[in-house]
């Protein structure tokens, strides 16, 4: 792994543990992206839909390699130029029950402690696709997409004009069929287990969880991801977030291991003899 990329998943991690948007019920507006995509500079596959094939970062909105669009502060850098499409204003606040809103607040004022991802399990949809801490790489061809992640050697195949199938096993990145709406591919996700975590810290769900992504490829260095959660058993209200995901041409998915040399789960146990160490007050 790069020592540039290093930098920039220590930094960004730092943010994952940020505040997490939670309210019991209550909501903001949601941001949208601006501008309309010129379809001449949208690349196209050969049966005429947007071409989403090459290397992409989520959860960034910065334009270049991924040296320049991450230096000076991770997928928090100020350098660089910004997609005409990024989302502007705040973000819909995740509208949990009172009693889930509760159990994130006290995530978060465990400091995240008990985020899955340090015990090196994957960490689900949409959280896989908008945490930018890595490179995902989408192969596309008529019938079947396919997106690769950096991380934890996850994968996701997609069947388009397809259905769930039946024998469906719960699981951390669940079930993906997909279809085109026009320009936009819009792929339906249920089959979860409750093991991870949505967004930031905390943010739960139940096996109930039903997730559905459109992605619209704006020009030739921006996808605009929107994505809608629900999940009746935790939260009041479909939640809709939006971002964008950005190309980053020149990288590539390198080996990712995380199990070997993980002190994250003997930290774990050592830190829960005594939460004063580390709890919020």
């Amino acid at each position: 792994m790069s020592q540039s990329r290093i930098v920039c998943n220590l930094v960004a991690a730092a943010a994952l543990a940020a505040l997490p948007l939670i309210t019991s019920g209550q909501t903001t507006g949601t941001s949208q992206t601006t501008g309309q995509g010129s379809t001449s500079k949208v690349p196209r596959a050969s049966d005429g839909k947007p071409d989403l094939t090459g290397v992409w970062q989520g959860g960034s909105s910065r334009i270049g390699t991924w040296e320049e669009a991450n230096g000076g502060g991770g997928t928090n850098a100020t350098t660089g130029q910004v997609t005409p499409f990024a989302v502007r204003g705040a973000q819909e606040k995740a509208p949990y029950q009172p009693w889930a809103a509760e159990k994130v607040l006290e995530s978060f004022n465990r400091r995240g402690i008990d985020d899955p991802m340090a015990r090196c399990l994957s960490p689900g949809v949409p959280r896989t696709t908008t945490m930018g801490l890595f490179p995902m790489q989408i192969v596309q061809t008529p019938k079947t997409i396919v997106m690769l992640f950096e991380v934890f050697h996850v994968f996701r195949v997609i069947q388009i004009d397809a259905k769930h199938p039946d024998d469906l096993e719960a699981s951390f990145m669940g079930d993906s069929v997909g279809h085109w709406e026009g320009d936009t591919l819009v792929v339906d996700v249920i089959g979860f287990n409750d093991k991870t975590w949505l967004a930031g810290t905390g943010t739960f769900h139940s096996d109930k969880l039903h997730v559905v992504e459109k992605f619209t490829r704006m020009d030739q260095n921006t996808i605009a991801y929107e994505v809608t959660m629900e999940d009746p058993a935790v939260l009041t209200k479909p939640w809709v977030q939006h971002s964008t995901i950005m190309l980053r041409p020149g990288t590539r998915l390198r080996e990712y291991e995380c199990a070997e040399n993980n002190t994250d789960l003997q930290r774990y146990e050592k830190l829960l003899k005594d939460e004063s160490v580390f709890r919020r007050k």
